[in-house]
């Protein structure tokens, strides 16, 4: 590889890294052609970019990114090496997983999400479990949705509870009203029958 080649390789990692929120390092060595053309169009379908990169190129890339500090990573750049770019904050780690249950790899090396580095692909799982963005939005919505519908519940029936309360009240009135009658009535008609 050329220098020129190797500034244009550098600068197309820049580009996938400068805004990522989601960066994963996977080892994918051992997957035949077959194999590795079926993760990657997994990947693809679940909006997961993937770039197989060399470590020195990724390294000095990274190096080269402001704002962030790749270096925790940098010791897990041996081998072959994925860089996988996602919106999702589980997603690789979701695809890598699922990938796993047939095949012994891909790996793991080092991820960086939400502020934090995870390095060893004893952190797959973790990472698997991590709620996303839509997921916690979700979540969040039910929360605040709850004690809302508890104070409507409670009205409703509290509305319910005075209304059954209101014809509690009413029926025995009603109930008192005929009987009195015939008796009001019968009076009524000793005073005619007196006169």
């Amino acid at each position: 590889m050329t220098k020129d080649q190797k500034v244009v390789a550098i600068q197309e990692i820049k580009d996938l890294l400068q805004d990522a929120k989601v960066v994963y390092v996977a080892d994918l060595d051992g997957l035949n052609a077959a194999k590795s053309s079926d993760f990657r169009r997994q990947a693809f379908k679940q909006n997961i970019k993937i770039k197989v990169v060399k470590n020195t190129l990724l390294q000095k890339a990274m190096e080269q990114i402001e704002g962030v500090d790749y270096s925790e990573m940098f010791q897990t750049f041996k081998g072959n090496s994925a860089l996988m770019i996602s919106e999702t904050a589980n997603g690789p780690a979701k695809l890598i997983q699922g990938f796993r249950k047939k095949e012994d790899k891909p790996a793991l090396k080092s991820a960086y999400l939400q502020e934090t580095f995870y390095v060893g692909d004893e952190n797959l799982t973790a990472l698997a479990n991590i709620k996303s963005r839509e997921e916690m939005i979700g979540e969040i919505i039910g929360l605040l949705q709850s004690p809302i519908q508890r104070v409507v519940s409670a009205l409703q029936n509290k509305s319910e509870t005075v209304e059954a309360k209101a014809e509690e009240a009413a029926a025995p009135a009603v109930e008192e009203t005929p009987a009195e009658a015939p008796e009001a009535a019968a009076e009524s008609t000793e005073e005619t029958s007196a006169e």
